[in-house]
Protein backbone atom coordinates (compact mmCIF):
# COMPACT_ATOMS: atom_id res chain seq x y z
CA UNK A 1 0.00 0.00 0.00
CA UNK A 2 2.76 2.54 0.95
CA UNK A 3 4.64 1.79 -2.00
CA UNK A 4 1.57 2.50 -4.37
CA UNK A 5 1.41 5.75 -2.45
CA UNK A 6 4.28 6.60 -3.22
CA UNK A 7 4.41 5.43 -6.93
CA UNK A 8 1.10 8.14 -7.37
CA UNK A 9 3.04 11.02 -5.36
CA UNK A 10 5.91 10.50 -6.91
CA UNK A 11 3.58 10.93 -10.53
CA UNK A 12 1.97 13.78 -9.10
CA UNK A 13 5.04 15.76 -8.04
CA UNK A 14 6.63 15.13 -11.50
CA UNK A 15 3.59 16.38 -13.01
CA UNK A 16 3.21 19.37 -10.75
CA UNK A 17 7.08 20.12 -11.56
CA UNK A 18 7.18 19.85 -15.17
CA UNK A 19 4.42 22.34 -15.50
CA UNK A 20 6.26 25.28 -13.23
CA UNK A 21 9.83 26.16 -13.52
CA UNK A 22 9.74 28.86 -10.91
CA UNK A 23 12.35 29.58 -8.39
CA UNK A 24 12.12 27.22 -4.95
CA UNK A 25 11.17 28.77 -1.78
CA UNK A 26 13.01 28.31 1.26
CA UNK A 27 10.82 25.42 3.22
CA UNK A 28 10.37 27.67 6.29
CA UNK A 29 8.67 30.60 4.29
CA UNK A 30 6.07 27.98 2.77
CA UNK A 31 2.63 27.68 4.57
CA UNK A 32 2.59 25.25 7.40
CA UNK A 33 -0.11 23.12 5.35
CA UNK A 34 0.15 19.83 3.87
CA UNK A 35 -0.10 20.06 -0.30
CA UNK A 36 -3.62 19.21 -1.59
CA UNK A 37 -2.05 17.16 -4.04
CA UNK A 38 -0.36 15.03 -1.50
CA UNK A 39 -3.99 14.53 0.50
CA UNK A 40 -5.61 13.47 -2.52
CA UNK A 41 -3.11 10.88 -3.71
CA UNK A 42 -3.13 9.61 0.14
CA UNK A 43 -6.37 9.38 0.65
CA UNK A 44 -6.83 7.13 -2.52
CA UNK A 45 -4.68 4.67 -1.42
CA UNK A 46 -5.14 4.84 2.36
CA UNK A 47 -8.31 6.14 2.92
CA UNK A 48 -8.85 5.24 6.51
CA UNK A 49 -5.18 6.80 7.81
CA UNK A 50 -4.33 10.74 8.28
CA UNK A 51 -1.74 12.20 6.18
CA UNK A 52 1.18 12.52 7.63
CA UNK A 53 2.54 15.70 8.83
CA UNK A 54 5.54 17.62 6.82
CA UNK A 55 8.85 18.64 8.94
CA UNK A 56 7.63 21.78 7.38
CA UNK A 57 4.52 22.22 10.13
CA UNK A 58 6.68 21.87 12.95
CA UNK A 59 9.21 24.67 11.61
CA UNK A 60 8.79 28.06 12.67
CA UNK A 61 8.80 31.17 10.32
CA UNK A 62 12.60 32.56 9.09
CA UNK A 63 13.36 35.67 11.02
CA UNK A 64 12.94 38.47 9.44
CA UNK A 65 15.89 40.09 7.77
CA UNK A 66 16.55 44.14 8.11
CA UNK A 67 17.17 46.27 5.08
CA UNK A 68 19.67 47.05 6.16
CA UNK A 69 22.50 45.73 8.14
CA UNK A 70 23.07 45.81 11.91
CA UNK A 71 25.69 47.52 13.51
CA UNK A 72 25.67 44.50 15.84
CA UNK A 73 26.07 40.80 15.78
CA UNK A 74 23.60 38.88 18.45
CA UNK A 75 25.53 35.94 19.77
CA UNK A 76 24.53 32.78 21.20
CA UNK A 77 27.43 30.40 22.97
CA UNK A 78 25.96 27.34 23.95
CA UNK A 79 27.47 24.28 25.58
CA UNK A 80 25.36 21.01 26.49
CA UNK A 81 25.52 21.72 29.78
CA UNK A 82 25.71 25.65 30.39
CA UNK A 83 24.80 28.82 27.80
CA UNK A 84 27.81 31.14 27.59
CA UNK A 85 26.42 33.83 26.09
CA UNK A 86 22.76 34.40 25.27
CA UNK A 87 21.95 37.15 23.08
CA UNK A 88 25.07 39.33 23.47
CA UNK A 89 25.42 41.78 20.97
CA UNK A 90 29.28 41.85 19.90
CA UNK A 91 31.27 43.63 16.96
CA UNK A 92 32.72 40.71 15.39
CA UNK A 93 33.41 37.01 16.38
CA UNK A 94 36.59 34.51 15.02
CA UNK A 95 35.24 30.94 15.30
CA UNK A 96 37.98 28.06 14.44
CA UNK A 97 36.04 26.23 11.54
CA UNK A 98 37.60 23.34 9.85
CA UNK A 99 38.27 25.69 6.52
CA UNK A 100 40.14 28.00 8.50
CA UNK A 101 39.96 31.06 11.12
CA UNK A 102 36.04 32.46 10.28
CA UNK A 103 35.68 36.18 11.03
CA UNK A 104 32.11 37.11 11.38
CA UNK A 105 30.46 40.45 10.99
CA UNK A 106 26.99 41.91 11.13
CA UNK A 107 25.31 41.20 7.84
CA UNK A 108 27.75 37.70 7.14
CA UNK A 109 26.67 35.51 4.60
CA UNK A 110 24.01 32.50 6.19
CA UNK A 111 26.65 29.57 6.81
CA UNK A 112 26.88 26.25 9.01
CA UNK A 113 30.50 25.71 9.57
CA UNK A 114 31.52 22.74 11.59
CA UNK A 115 34.14 23.69 14.31
CA UNK A 116 38.03 22.36 15.19
CA UNK A 117 39.77 22.47 18.30
CA UNK A 118 41.06 25.89 18.14
CA UNK A 119 40.16 29.38 19.94
CA UNK A 120 37.11 31.62 19.52
CA UNK A 121 37.22 35.06 20.46
CA UNK A 122 34.55 37.18 20.98
CA UNK A 123 34.68 40.80 19.80
CA UNK A 124 32.83 44.01 21.96
CA UNK A 125 34.87 47.03 21.23
CA UNK A 126 38.26 46.87 22.55
CA UNK A 127 37.17 44.01 25.09
CA UNK A 128 38.05 40.99 23.73
CA UNK A 129 36.92 37.35 25.55
CA UNK A 130 38.78 34.24 23.87
CA UNK A 131 37.65 30.41 24.65
CA UNK A 132 39.03 27.20 23.65
CA UNK A 133 36.44 24.98 21.73
CA UNK A 134 36.81 21.26 21.25
CA UNK A 135 34.63 21.19 18.47
CA UNK A 136 31.03 21.90 17.70
CA UNK A 137 28.84 23.55 14.86
CA UNK A 138 28.10 27.64 14.32
CA UNK A 139 24.89 28.56 12.62
CA UNK A 140 25.15 31.62 11.04
CA UNK A 141 22.04 33.42 9.97
CA UNK A 142 20.96 36.34 7.47
CA UNK A 143 19.47 38.02 10.38
CA UNK A 144 22.71 38.56 11.59
CA UNK A 145 22.35 36.16 14.72
CA UNK A 146 25.08 33.37 15.49
CA UNK A 147 24.42 30.41 17.09
CA UNK A 148 27.35 28.83 18.09
CA UNK A 149 27.16 25.34 19.59
CA UNK A 150 30.24 23.27 21.09
CA UNK A 151 31.07 20.42 22.70
CA UNK A 152 33.25 21.99 25.30
CA UNK A 153 35.02 25.29 25.95
CA UNK A 154 36.59 26.83 28.46
CA UNK A 155 37.81 30.43 28.63
CA UNK A 156 41.21 30.56 27.44
CA UNK A 157 43.04 32.06 30.99
CA UNK A 158 41.32 29.21 32.71
CA UNK A 159 43.91 26.94 30.87
CA UNK A 160 47.06 25.32 32.75
CA UNK A 161 50.02 25.66 30.61
CA UNK A 162 52.17 22.73 32.86
CA UNK A 163 48.81 19.87 32.66
CA UNK A 164 48.63 21.27 28.52
CA UNK A 165 52.36 20.06 28.39
CA UNK A 166 51.74 17.07 30.33
CA UNK A 167 48.80 15.82 28.54
CA UNK A 168 50.29 16.35 25.15
CA UNK A 169 53.16 14.27 26.21
CA UNK A 170 51.11 11.49 27.68
CA UNK A 171 48.89 11.11 24.69
CA UNK A 172 51.79 11.56 22.09
CA UNK A 173 53.18 8.14 24.17
CA UNK A 174 49.55 6.49 23.67
CA UNK A 175 49.93 7.19 19.90
CA UNK A 176 53.40 5.73 19.82
CA UNK A 177 52.20 2.29 21.83
CA UNK A 178 48.56 2.23 20.64
CA UNK A 179 47.52 -1.40 19.15
CA UNK A 180 44.37 -1.18 18.32
CA UNK A 181 42.47 1.30 16.03
CA UNK A 182 40.59 2.47 18.49
CA UNK A 183 43.26 3.05 21.07
CA UNK A 184 44.83 5.03 17.97
CA UNK A 185 41.57 7.23 17.40
CA UNK A 186 41.35 7.81 21.10
CA UNK A 187 45.37 8.85 21.25
CA UNK A 188 45.25 11.21 18.33
CA UNK A 189 42.18 13.27 19.42
CA UNK A 190 44.36 13.50 23.04
CA UNK A 191 46.80 15.02 19.89
CA UNK A 192 45.12 16.96 18.36
CA UNK A 193 43.43 18.69 21.46
CA UNK A 194 46.35 19.18 23.25
CA UNK A 195 48.37 20.43 20.24
CA UNK A 196 45.60 23.12 19.67
CA UNK A 197 45.79 24.25 23.16
CA UNK A 198 49.65 24.57 23.16
CA UNK A 199 49.47 26.42 20.25
CA UNK A 200 46.42 28.46 21.50
CA UNK A 201 48.62 29.56 24.66
CA UNK A 202 51.80 29.74 22.94
CA UNK A 203 50.19 32.28 19.75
Amino acid sequence: MLRQASRLISRSVTAASSKSVTARAFSTELPSTIDSTFVESWKKVAPNMDPPRTPSSFMKPRPSTASSIPTKLTVNFVLPYASELSGKEVDMVIIPATTGQMGVLPGHVPTIAELKPGIMSVHEGTDIKKYFVSSGFAFLHANSVADIIAVEAVPLENIDASQVQKGLVEFTQKLASASTDLEKAEAQIGVEVHSAMNAALSG
